[in-house]
């Protein structure tokens, strides 16, 4: 996580990682009920990195990955 901030600007982690994490987390909150938080924990984290993966795929799709290509020292 640490790593993950640190290495994204903060365009990047507005445009692409809080809706992302947003919409994992309303669907966590609103359909998963496993009543133990591991199973959930995990749950959100699969859902987060499908969302995550979806957005990274949209913008691939759409021309739109030059920032994701760009090593974070030249950007």
């Amino acid at each position: 996580m640490f790593t993950l901030l640190r290495m994204l600007s903060v365009r990047r982690l507005l445009i692409e990682q809080f809706p992302s994490i947003a919409a994992a987390w309303l669907i966590a909150e609103l359909f998963y009920k496993f009543h133990s938080f591991s199973l959930e924990c995990a749950a959100f984290l699969a859902t987060w990195f499908m969302f995550d993966a979806l957005v990274q795929f949209a913008r691939h799709l759409f021309g739109n990955d030059h920032d994701a290509i760009a090593p974070a020292a030249d950007r």
